[in-house]
């Protein structure tokens, strides 16, 4: 921990490079993936301050809309696309996701009963041929794409999709190698960036 308060102590000292921050936010990407420490998105896509609007779930989990029930995951959402405007919403598993290979290897989660409920909204048992795969990569890649399919159902991600003001974009990252791959739906496979 020590490390990483030094660093907070000195972060502050540049208040030149981050005044202009105050003046607002205009993101244009909604990145939506894993709590996981190994997947750090200013890091993958080399984003500054005020470049990304960033949504963390345990999974990369996009909940089911309710509008009776919202979810701090549907307001971020709503926020994102209705006030700020972004123009992209990329959705990015992981390898080695935790979460993933739970469902993949129906693990026994009855010791954390939040996580276990949580993952119910998984939309879909994420499908794989390889359960012993400890990347999951397969399953996660299809877990992707369900949670882009959620993502449909949001009616302001809905209106913005059929207006051309937003686009959609699935992501697999290794975090084994640093690689980032996108899903090409001409092609129904993730591929390099």
């Amino acid at each position: 921990m020590q490390p990483l308060i030094d660093n907070a102590r000195t972060f502050g000292q540049r208040p030149e490079e981050f005044a202009r921050l105050a003046e607002g936010q205009s993101p244009q990407v909604l990145f939506i993936t894993c709590s996981d420490s190994r997947v750090v998105p200013a890091l993958i896509t080399g984003a500054r301050p005020g470049e990304l609007f960033e949504l963390r779930t345990a999974g990369n989990i996009v909940p089911p809309y309710a509008s009776d029930r919202p979810t701090s995951e549907a307001c971020t959402i709503e926020y994102a696309v209705e006030v700020l405007g972004v123009q992209d919403i990329v959705v990015c598993g992981h390898s080695h996701c935790g979460a993933v290979g739970a469902l993949v290897r129906g693990d026994d989660l009855t010791a954390v009963p939040a996580v276990r409920d949580w993952l119910t909204h998984a939309a879909d048992e994420p499908r794989s041929t390889d359960a012993a795969d400890p990347a999951v990569a397969e399953a996660v890649q299809n877990h992707v794409l369900a949670q882009l399919l959620r993502l449909r159902s949001y009616p302001c991600v809905e209106q913005r999709l059929a207006s051309g003001r937003l686009r959609l974009r699935g992501w697999y990252y290794e975090v084994h190698t640093g690689a980032v791959r996108e899903h090409r739906a001409d092609t129904d496979s993730f591929v390099s960036l």
